[in-house]
């Protein structure tokens, strides 16, 4: 019994909190102090110093500094309280993300939701102390608002009484006029995304914008907690990418593939998590460490921004295999992968056909039909079907009547074997569910860049791009096309490319044989 209660008990609220599953992610106070450990220590022992958390959701990143102060001060203001007032009130500063959690931060921070209260350990005039939240509107043009790009539809209509998601912080046009300050470190972990009104679980990046406003400020320092997501893709990041492939003043970045080593494993953040120290005088190499799902760490001295890729390739070590693809010269599947809805038929076709009245749908074929693969049911549950339906359904493509693969568009991040693609023969079509590869003028080519999706190097290679659950024909760009008139095995990819031995262990110590077989079912 003692054991049990052991391994339950936990003395500290805001680790509690962090363990719980929401979309804007608390932050545990061992991470927070992973992060803080990024800053010179020179800064605990300046009293002239200010923070500021402009996404507060627990006050865990100023209750941790106010800790660092109050020793760091002890000989400059030996008196505590004293110092704790100097602290409080001239050094620390926070924005909260919502009323809620703006009471909370303050009785992290001030041990009372009431700062002007007799329980608070530093008094304020106001019950806000520097900890405020304000009541903030979406600016709507064109119904998305023009400072976070929300959806009026899904944030503005019809939602009297409930969260707007409209944060103070990005819908400032002059940030610097927040408490009428200079900061010398902005740090936090912002909100993730917002609903975008698309599709099922569609949704737009916004920790992005609060990246983008810290920096208007010009601190010293900016550390941010966010998803990993930006250095692959993302939605609307590619110039957000771009500029922080290109930042030299980022010394350090911290880049983990499994979110779980930095919050509890019921807090999925898809594709890894990443937190960064952005050093207003440091300029050139950062410091990278990445931490591989196997649990191995990759230290590099390094620039973000690489001839290979407009993208981050997060492991150092793939670098060596892209340079030798790249020496080949050759072309890419990326140019022989179709965009999303290949056909023109949305993902839903299976589970909601009632949207589509004048298509008339069949399990046994039909005059002038063509076979269509797709998905039915939801997260989950979801399974792969097919059906007939009027050839007139499908908008015009010229891989209808060509060989080809079906090859999903979205499954798990972390994982490095993906679906079995299904072959496509002429008249077979797909919804939105897939992407095309092909077209190939035969069963034969089919067939054989079936067998090259399921080589280590393939998926290797796939991997190596993939950095979200969501697949794009982008994330096709590192595989070479081969001439699918023959066969190809490992062995020839390797010996075609020249990889060495090492290279040759790190791809297969990441995939595992899988067995070859039809998928068209």
């Amino acid at each position: 019994m003692a054991d049990l209660f052991a391994a339950a008990y936990n003395p500290d609220v805001l680790t509690c909190l962090a363990n719980l599953s929401n979309d804007e992610v608390f932050t545990p106070p061992e991470l927070a102090n992973q992060v803080l450990d990024m800053l010179p220590n020179e800064l605990w022992s300046d009293a002239n110093a200010t923070f500021l958390d402009p996404c507060c959701k627990s006050g865990v990143f100023l209750r941790e500094i106010a800790k660092r102060l109050i020793v760091g001060l002890a000989d400059q203001i030996p008196d505590l309280q004293e110092r704790v007032d100097h602290i409080f009130q001239k050094q620390l500063f926070g924005i909260a993300i919502t009323e809620l959690t703006s009471l909370l931060s303050r009785r992290s921070l001030y041990c009372s939701k009431w700062p002007n209260g007799k329980y608070s350990v530093t008094r304020f005039e106001s019950a806000e102390g520097n900890l405020r939240f304000r009541e903030c509107q979406h600016t709507w043009v064109n119904r998305r608002c023009s400072f976070c790009g929300a959806s009026k539809k899904e944030l503005g209509d019809g939602r009297e009484g409930l969260e707007t998601h409209a944060y103070e912080f990005i819908h400032l046009k002059n940030p610097e006029e927040l408490f009428n300050m200079k900061f010398d470190v902005i740090v936090g972990n912002p909100p993730y995304q917002l609903s975008d009104g698309g599709n099922e679980s569609s949704a737009t990046p916004i920790y992005n914008r609060f990246i983008e406003q810290a920096k208007r400020l010009n601190p010293r320092y900016l550390i941010m907690i966010v998803p990993s997501r930006w250095m692959q893709g993302g939605k609307g990041l590619s110039s957000f990418r771009s500029t922080m492939m290109d930042d030299e003043h980022i010394s350090i970045l911290v880049d983990y593939e499994n979110a779980a080593s930095c919050f509890p494993s019921n807090v999925h953040i898809d594709g890894g998590i990443c937190y960064f120290l952005y050093d207003r005088q440091h300029s050139g190499k950062m410091t990278h460490t990445f931490h591989t799902k196997q649990g191995e760490t990759i230290v590099t001295e390094r620039f973000l921004r690489s001839s290979l890729s407009d993208v981050v390739i997060r492991d150092y070590r793939e670098i060596s295999i892209l340079e030798k693809i790249k020496s080949s010269r050759g072309e890419y599947m990326s140019s022989i992968v179709s965009s999303r809805k290949p056909f023109g038929i949305a993902k839903d076709f299976f589970n909601s056909p009632q949207r589509y009245p004048n298509v008339l749908i069949s399990d046994t074929p039909f005059d002038n039909c063509v076979r269509i693969f797709g998905v039915k049911g939801h997260k989950g549950g979801a399974k792969r079907t097919s059906a007939y339906v009027s050839r007139e359904a499908a908008s015009a493509s010229t891989t209808i009547e060509k060989h080809k693969l079906f090859f999903t568009t979205s499954y798990s991040s972390g994982a490095v074997i993906p679906p079995e693609p299904i072959l496509g023969y002429p008249n077979d079509i797909c919804t939105e569910t897939f992407l095309v590869i092909g077209p190939f003028d035969n069963e034969e080519q089919m067939r054989n860049c079936f067998d090259y999706v399921h080589t280590s190097f393939f998926r290797a290679l796939l991997y190596f791009r993939r950095g979200s659950m969501q697949v794009t024909k982008s994330v096709f760009e590192y595989i070479p096309i081969q001439d699918f008139s023959k066969p190809w095995t490992d062995e020839e990819l390797y010996a075609k490319y020249g990889l060495t031995d090492e290279e040759i262990a790190f791809i297969e110590s990441m995939i595992k044989p899988m067995d070859l077989g039809d998928s068209n079912a």
